[in-house]
C-alpha cells in the first residue's frame, strides 16, 4: 500500500508543484432535446434492405417505398418516444 501511495504521489507531484488545477473537459455531446426530419429520413435511407425484421415483424422495404407519408409519422413517434422511455422491445432484435 506505501509502495502504490508513493507512486500515486509521484505522479501527481509535478516538478515541485503539488497544487495542480485541474480543469474539466467535456466528453459527451450536449443532450438531444429532440430529432429533426431531416435526420430521421437521412437514417431511413441508409436502412439497408432485405433485412430480417425485427420483434415487429416489418420489413424495412415498407419504410423506405410509403414516402414521406410515412417518414413524418416515424419522425412524429421517435421524438414522442425520446422524451419518454424507450419501450423495452426496441432494445431486442431477432436473428433468423
Amino acid at each position: 500500500m506505501a509502495r502504490w501511495s508513493n507512486h500515486i504521489s509521484q505522479l501527481l507531484y509535478v516538478n515541485g508543484v503539488n497544487n495542480v488545477r485541474q480543469r474539466e473537459i467535456p466528453t459527451t455531446e450536449p443532450l438531444v432535446l429532440e430529432f429533426n426530419a431531416f435526420e430521421v429520413e437521412t437514417d431511413i435511407e441508409k436502412i439497408k434492405r432485405h433485412k430480417s425484421p425485427g420483434t415487429d415483424q416489418i420489413p424495412a422495404e415498407i419504410f423506405k417505398e410509403e414516402g414521406r407519408t410515412i417518414h413524418s409519422e416515424i419522425y412524429k413517434l421517435i421524438n414522442s418516444i425520446w422524451n419518454k422511455e424507450l419501450p423495452a422491445e426496441w432494445k431486442e432484435s431477432l436473428y433468423l
